[in-house]
């Protein structure tokens, strides 16, 4: 949805599912996994392990973790435009992850280097190799011994230039070890399988997107659909040995138009299921349709205001995205220790950050609130450690920080949130967002409680946001400590109660600033799934909120094309 540049430290979130959930209500996993026969591939995997830490051990610097995973994916996607197709594809791969680390979980080859000229060693946060797809265990032990030499080779230049650094530069603020020792997990799950018909949903696609056609104003009227089925084998040196799945269906629409002042006008729908029957029906995604083509007509007569404070109601998903991009990435654990991150919440550990009536917490667990399934639910994290709900603000008092495997001062263990996209190095990321109020008012109150606000503020008038595509956020010292959140759906509400929808803002701002000034929330809880990219990657999420109210926020004028309208009409065809 966005193809912006990221910075290391920023996010997306992307894929908007139009659903609502009530509040808390978490369902118990169904999906328990039950004791199968090990997999060819785990065993090759074991038995490679196993004779690579026997051999490395006693090297001169010696191997104290290894871990492989291997994932294959199994995807099918169909994408198409007013009304055709523009692809069908079926693909099935299978990559390769080597975590090998030397010297000790005190010290070894990931301590930071710090100081001199700011550097980024690809190699540091991407190392996959292709992987035989075909269950021959010699082949695929082939590729994990080619792997591990080079990644033992690396490990010991990369350990030998850490130890030098730390004879050259000031004490490091956070001495937490580098690694963690975690109890060995087992566990087996199914295969992951998708049963698709491809022509099917070619025949969706086309009936989906066609009402774009109709309209001679939409220069994109698109929309796709995917399965991703995602078969993950991780063993390591601790005696963990994990077979683990994840199957999502997705589909996406999108279409935009663009006003008279050069301005693209945005509008996206998305839903998100672990079955195809999860996904909603061809009357239902029509629906939305209908409604994207009539928000883009009226987004293109909306006035644009400029850059103002005012006072403002976050839908419960667009407050979902707030607490994802101002909230959740600065209590990642793993931006604790790096000395160039801003570290906004880490000295604030048992201090109220949020109002008193407000929690937040984080349960990868948990695979749906009320009748909505949630994007970021997994059993175990990518570093082999069993997922569980952590409780990061309990009654407005800040507790507790996502980790991972890499420990921080006064944290020295994984909660289950180390995550990585194939291919990428884990580090501590979001799951299942979930913010909570235990004095919630109804949403005609929230709105009563706005038009106050902008009364005793002598506001010309307050903001709701209703919809969004998503933000991103800068984390480090260097830079502006700030967020931006992307509105597509904002309203303006005089003090008369009166709304207009509006264009042209982002809901921009710093973290400590707006979190002071939030004052209530509704009693309806949204989701919001989506996809999050940093360091390690792009990973499923979800983030839920009920809708909030802030007694001021910023918002600034929206980047806008310098493009007039196309000049000549859109082609009609007969058919």
């Amino acid at each position: 949805m966005l193809h912006r540049p990221l910075a290391l430290t920023s996010l997306l979130l992307l894929f908007v599912a139009d659903s609502a959930a009530p509040r808390n209500e978490s369902i118990a996993d169904e999906h328990a996994s039950t004791t199968r026969a090990a997999s060819p591939v785990l065993t090759a995997m074991q038995l490679e392990l196993a004779r690579s830490m026997t051999i490395l051990k006693t090297g001169p610097l010696p191997a104290y973790f290894l871990s492989y995973e291997i994932t294959e994916r199994h995807s099918v996607s169909v994408q198409g435009a007013f009304g055709t197709l523009n692809s069908s594809n079926e693909s099935r791969n299978r990559s390769l992850g080597v975590d090998l680390r030397v010297g000790s979980s005190r010290f070894d080859n990931t301590h930071p280097i710090r100081g001199g000229m700011p550097s980024f060693d690809f190699s540091d946060r991407f190392s996959s190799a292709p992987v035989p797809i075909e269950d021959d265990a010699a082949a695929i032990r082939r590729v994990l011994w080619h792997q591990t030499d080079s990644k033992y080779k690396q490990a010991v230049e990369k350990y030998t230039r850490a130890k030098a650094n730390t004879q050259t530069r000031v004490a490091a603020e956070d001495s937490s070890a580098d690694f963690s020792p975690e109890p060995a997990v087992t566990a087996t799950e199914a295969p992951a399988n998708i049963a698709i018909d491809r022509r099917l949903w070619e025949q969706k696609i086309r009936k989906y997107t066609a009402p774009f056609a109709r309209e001679g104003d939409i220069y994109d009227g698109d929309a796709s659909f995917s399965a991703e089925g995602d078969t993950r084998w991780y063993v390591n040196s601790d005696g963990s040995a994990l077979q683990t799945t994840s199957v999502y269906y997705r589909l996406f629409i999108s279409a935009s138009s663009k006003a008279t002042d050069g301005m693209v006008l945005p509008r996206y729908e998305s839903f998100t299921a672990t079955t195809p029957g999860g996904l909603p029906d061809d009357a239902a995604v029509l629906k939305a349709v209908d409604r994207m083509i009539v928000d883009l007509h009226a987004l293109k007569n909306a006035p644009v205001i400029e850059a103002s404070t005012a006072p403002a109601i976050l839908s419960g998903r667009s407050s979902g995205v707030f607490f994802h991009e101002v909230f959740g990435h600065r209590v990642e654990g793993h931006r604790q220790k790096d000395e160039n991150e801003g570290q906004t919440f880490k000295r604030k550990v048992g201090e109220s950050v949020l109002p008193a009536t407000f929690s937040v917490y984080f349960d990868p667990t948990q695979r749906r609130l009320g009748n909505v399934e949630l994007a970021g639910y997994y059993a175990y994290d990518d570093e082999g450690v069993k997922a569980s709900r952590i409780n990061v603000v309990e009654n407005g008092v800040f507790k507790r920080f996502l980790m991972s495997r890499s420990p921080i001062e006064g944290f020295d263990h994984s909660n289950g949130h180390g995550r990585n996209q194939p291919g990428f190095t884990p580090v501590a990321r979001q799951s299942n967002l979930v913010v909570t109020s235990s004095a919630p008012v109804p949403h005609d109150s929230l709105k009563k409680l706005l038009i106050g606000l902008i009364k005793e503020q002598h506001k010309p008038f307050g903001l709701i946001f209703d919809d969004i595509e998503g933000g991103f956020t800068l984390t480090q010292r260097t830079i502006p400590n700030a967020f931006n959140v992307l509105p597509v759906m904002v309203y303006r509400v005089f003090p008369d109660g009166r709304e207009e929808l509006v264009r042209g803002v982002d809901f921009v701002g710093t973290p400590l600033t707006v979190f002071s000034r939030i004052v209530a929330a509704d009693n309806d809880t949204r989701v919001f799934n989506g996809v999050c990219g940093a360091e390690s990657g792009w990973v499923p999420v979800s983030a839920s909120s009920p809708a909030i109210l802030i007694s001021q926020v910023e918002v600034q004028r929206k980047e806008k094309s310098q493009e007039q309208p196309p000049i000549l009409p859109v082609p009609r065809v007969q058919p």
